[in-house]
C-alpha cells in the first residue's frame, strides 16, 4: 500500500512516517509534503493508495486538498488528522468522503486498524460487508450506503445492544471523537444514535414477544435494560402502547386466527 503524508510540521511528519513503516501492514511511504500544494502535484504523479493529511497546512490547507483532488479525478483515500475535534471539519470531511477521521496524537494501535481497514479497501475487499452478510436483514443491510464508520457502528450495535454501549464507546473504538461519530451517525442514518439504540432495543424485545417468550421482566434485561420500569416506558414511547396491551392484541390476533 503506497502512502503520501502532508503535515506541515517535521518533527510530526516524520514521526507519522516511523509509525507507518513500523507496522504490521505492508506500507510503503513514497512521499512526505509539508504543505496542500506540494502534496497535490504529488498525488497527480504518484498516485498512491493513501493519503494521510494534516488540516492546517501552509497554501493549501487539508480539506482544500482533498476537494482537488476530488475534482481531478484522483482515486485515492484519505485520512484527515486533526489536533481537534471540529464539527465544521467534521461535516467538509463527510461531504468529501473522506475515508478516515484521526484525532492527534495518533497511536501506533489506532493507526493499525486504520491501515488494517485501508488495506482491504485498497485490494478491493469489503472490509465490512462479507458475502454471508449481504441481505441478511442485518442492520448494516438496512444503510447500503452509509459511511464506513456508520457501517462499523451498526455491526457494534447489533453485536452488544444486550449490553451498556454509549455513544462515547463506539467513537472510541472507531478511533473518532464522539462530535465527529455522532454527526455521521444521524446524518447516515437519520436519527441520534441515542434514539436509534432505544428503537432498535424494543424491536429486539418485539421479535422475542413474537418468539414465544413471556416474561416481560427478563425480556427488558436481554434487550439491554438494566430498569425494567425504564423498558417500559420506552416501549410506550417508540410503539405508542404499553407491554400489557401490545401483548393483549397480540393474543387476540393469534386466537382470532
Amino acid at each position: 500500500m503506497r502512502v503520501i503524508v502532508a503535515e506541515n510540521e517535521q518533527r510530526a511528519r516524520e514521526g507519522i512516517c516511523r509509525m507507518l513503516n513500523s507496522v504490521p501492514e505492508d506500507v510503503q511511504v513514497v512521499a512526505q509534503a509539508s504543505n496542500g500544494e506540494t502534496a497535490l502535484e504529488l498525488i497527480r504523479q504518484l498516485k498512491p493508495d493513501v493519503v494521510f493529511t494534516d488540516i492546517k497546512m501552509p497554501y493549501m490547507d487539508g480539506i482544500q486538498l482533498i476537494r482537488s483532488a476530488r475534482e481531478n479525478g484522483l482515486k485515492t483515500e484519505f485520512v484527515v488528522l486533526s489536533a481537534y475535534a471540529d464539527f465544521q471539519t467534521a461535516k467538509q470531511c463527510i461531504s468529501l468522503d473522506v475515508t478516515e477521521y484521526m484525532l492527534k496524537p495518533l497511536t501506533k494501535g489506532d493507526l493499525e486498524k486504520v491501515l488494517s481497514r485501508l488495506s482491504a479497501r485498497v485490494k478491493g475487499q469489503n472490509v465490512y460487508l462479507s458475502p454471508k452478510e449481504k441481505d441478511d436483514g442485518s442492520l448494516r443491510s438496512q444503510y447500503p450506503d452509509a459511511h464506513p464508520m456508520v457501517l462499523r457502528a451498526l455491526d457494534m450495535i447489533e453485536k452488544g445492544y444486550q449490553n451498556k454501549i454509549t455513544q462515547t464507546d463506539l467513537a472510541e473504538k472507531l478511533g473518532i471523537s464522539s462530535q465527529y461519530f455522532s454527526y455521521i451517525f444521524s446524518r447516515h442514518v437519520g436519527e441520534g444514535f441515542a434514539a436509534f439504540l432505544k428503537e432498535y432495543r424494543i424491536r429486539q424485545a418485539i421479535r422475542l414477544f413474537e418468539e414465544g417468550e413471556v416474561d416481560k421482566n427478563e425480556i427488558a434485561y436481554k434487550v439491554g435494560f438494566s430498569d425494567v420500569k425504564y423498558f417500559y416506558r420506552v416501549f410506550r414511547e417508540v410503539t405508542g402502547k404499553n407491554v400489557s396491551e401490545y401483548l393483549t392484541e397480540k393474543a387476540e390476533s393469534q386466537n382470532s386466527i
